[in-house]
């Protein structure tokens, strides 16, 4: 969907990576089908960083899903990742699910 290899699980406590290993983090809560919680970092992090937190909350509207990101803890260049999500995740994400 979004054109970077993705290793992913469903169980809380384990690791992922996607965008061929350019974002790592932590799976910290998953509450199918509803909400996800992960640690979540680039390799523009500094070792210094502390790592983000995305939590995910999806929500029925009708046929479709509604899904609300909220990314916090960021550096200061984190503001980039606004911008990321659009074209790098909801954009591609919009196409996938359209066909």
């Amino acid at each position: 969907m979004t054109g970077g290899s993705a290793r992913v699980s469903s169980k809380a406590g384990d690791t992922f990576e996607a965008w061929d290993g350019y974002i790592q983090g932590k799976n910290l809560e998953l509450e199918p089908p509803k909400r996800i919680l992960q640690k979540w970092r680039t390799t523009e992090f500094e070792d210094s960083d502390d790592d983000s937190l995305l939590e995910a909350l999806l929500e029925p509207e009708g046929d479709e899903t509604r899904i609300t990101i909220h990314h916090s803890n960021l550096p200061d260049h984190g503001i980039q990742y606004q911008q990321g999500w659009i074209d790098n995740y909801f954009i591609p994400m919009k196409e996938y699910f359209r066909k």
